[in-house]
């Protein structure tokens, strides 16, 4: 592996986390692209350089994780982008899908971020992903809760970590066009990109913009933030 500066970014075989694997590579790292999905990393494998290396990876299996890491020889920032979303009306949510999207969302976010900083040195950058529906939404409880959990997650390491110089922050998309919202039905996903401020869904790489501003050493006088890029439907007045 080269001496380029090393990211491990999960998730990253599509959407967001493909997006962010591409800006990272761009500026210099070499990325190390985390996903469960064979078939998407050997798209990714067949179509990428030697800057990015494909890992297949279950990220809730901390022994995974943590032998994926130590073979690593360092991690400068870490990104940690997998996640699942589900939509359920709140009173026909069961107990598994619960327990199932706070696994992947965010004990899969803790545990990356608990083995990676363990290596990390001073300087180092973890990014999490949280998303705009963090402050609320209708039909899916369960994803809000764990991408809010997310946020506290990042605040908590943060000051956990200050004192080491690593700094830890959160992005919180808005609604994206990735293969996860276009596996919405179509008239969905047009009523959804419609409430948008712009009128269209953001593109991965608007996230992967500020993941990579977060992600770089010139940025370690900020930690503990979230920047929500939602093109300012956070700010109030529209339904999600």
């Amino acid at each position: 592996m080269s001496s380029a500066p090393l990211a491990f970014v999960t998730g990253g075989a599509s959407g967001i986390g493909l997006a962010t694997v591409k800006r990272l590579a761009e500026d210099g790292y070499h990325v190390v692209a985390v996903d469960c999905h064979r078939e998407r990393l050997d798209a990714l494998a067949s179509s990428s350089n030697d800057a990015i290396t494909p890992c297949l990876l279950d990220i809730t299996d901390r022994r995974a994780v943590a032998s994926a890491i130590a073979a690593l020889p360092r991690i400068d920032a870490l990104v940690c982008v997998a996640g699942i979303y589900q939509p359920r009306r709140w009173d026909e949510i069961s107990d598994n899908d619960f327990q199932l999207m706070l696994n992947v969302n965010l004990l899969g976010t803790f545990i990356p971020m608990q083995e990676a900083a363990r290596r990390m040195t001073p300087g180092s950058r973890i990014v999490t992903v949280s998303s705009r529906a963090a402050i609320g939404g209708i039909g899916f409880a369960h994803y809000v809760a764990s991408k809010a959990a997310i946020i506290g997650l990042t605040r908590a390491l943060a000051m956990e970590l200050k004192e080491r110089q690593i700094s830890v922050n959160s992005v919180a998309p808005g609604f994206t066009d990735t293969p996860m919202t276009r596996s919405m039905p179509e008239d969905q996903y047009a009523a959804a990109q419609a409430l948008e401020p712009t009128g269209k869904a953001a593109d991965p790489a608007d996230i992967a913009e500020v993941i990579a501003f977060l992600a770089a050493p010139s940025t370690r006088f900020i930690t503990g933030q979230t920047i929500f890029v939602d093109g300012g439907k956070s700010l109030g007045g529209l339904a999600i």
